[in-house]
């Protein structure tokens, strides 16, 4: 894709983007420690790994919802600017899905009104009745008009997360950063409001985030999958090159749990969970690496210690591994 089609097609980018906060005692957690990262409209990217490695802040930077410390955010080649105006006029191109929908909807407010809202904060008045009513139907719950003078205790989970997803959908924005949009919801739903999703990107041309610590959702939904440890993406492409042939020593531990894993022993990770304000010096993951412990990274040892490896090999699937790099070079 060159540059021109990029900023045409309204990509999505991260680019050595850095969040971080401030602790008690001067400590400092990087929650995001240089990211780069493209999501495109018609293409749905899932982000994956471990609780605490930082993908809810990343999905924050990139919504605008929390202000990076370093790096930068575009949308279409714009750089996202953090005034109200601005920020107003973004996220009605990019919208947020959120995990819990019984928290994100207002019990006050009636199955219209939550999905009316985002038209009424962006000042679109013409044909409201009518807007809603698509957009529910789109989310599938139809016909829309019985559901609207609903409250959200009157609907099951799996309505209750088709009207959030239809408040996204009224304004016909061009992604969705979607936060673990299945993780509350029962088996039985979590296939259906997947298809869905797919069902958005096939026909309208949808794209999404989806963040997820679930591997085997990425799997069926992602067209790529970008694996997180510790603030930084370590391995990142096509979900099917990604899950089936595993390369990051981390990712290959997150697939080997998986049923017919294509990792022949299930791999369990030592040492401490990884915390983003006590980051190791040299790679990150040294700490917890089995191919570091085993000595199969001896060749590779002194720049496991010393170095931490950024993402790199080709464009379509890179990996941020010394043991990894020293590999294709060989």
């Amino acid at each position: 894709m060159s540059s021109e089609d990029a900023v045409a097609e309204g990509v999505l980018s991260a680019r050595g983007l850095r969040v971080e906060f401030g602790l008690p005692g001067g400590r400092v957690a990087r929650a995001v420690d240089g990211v780069d990262l493209d999501v495109a409209p018609g293409e749905i990217v899932a982000l994956a790994g471990e609780s605490g490695c930082g993908k809810t802040t990343l999905a924050r930077a990139l919504l605008g919802l929390e202000r990076p410390t370093g790096g930068s955010v575009s949308f279409g080649g714009e750089p996202l600017r953090f005034s109200s105006r601005a920020l107003k006029a973004y996220r009605r191109r990019v919208q947020l899905v959120l995990q819990d929908p019984t928290g994100a909807l207002n019990p006050r407010h009636t199955v219209y009104d939550a999905v009316a809202e985002g038209l009424r904060i962006h000042g679109i008045a013409d044909d409201e009745p009518g807007r809603v009513a698509e957009a529910l139907s789109r989310a599938g719950l139809r016909p829309p008009e019985q559901f609207f003078l609903a409250y959200p205790h009157e609907l099951s989970g799996g309505q209750r997360q088709r009207v959030v997803i239809a408040g996204a959908l009224v304004l016909e924005p061009d992604l969705l950063v979607a936060d673990e949009p299945v993780a509350s919801l029962d088996a039985s739903v979590r296939g259906e409001i997947l298809s869905l999703l797919l069902r958005f990107k096939e026909d309208a041309g949808l794209g999404a985030l989806v963040i997820t610590h679930d591997l085997g959702l990425a799997w069926s939904i992602a067209d790529r999958i970008a694996i997180m440890y510790l603030g930084r993406v370590v391995e990142q492409g096509p979900v099917e090159e990604v899950l089936t042939a595993p390369r990051h020593p981390y990712t290959r531990a997150l697939v080997s749990v998986l049923p017919d894993s294509p990792v022949a022993e299930p791999i369990v990770l030592a040492g401490e969970l990884p915390d983003a304000s006590r980051i190791p010096g040299g790679c990150r993951f040294r700490p917890r690496c089995p191919a570091y412990a085993s000595g199969e990274a001896a060749a590779v040892r002194e720049r496991c210690e010393g170095e931490d490896p950024v993402l790199a090999g080709p464009e379509s699937l890179r990996v941020a591994c010394h043991l990894v790099h020293a590999r294709m070079v060989a």
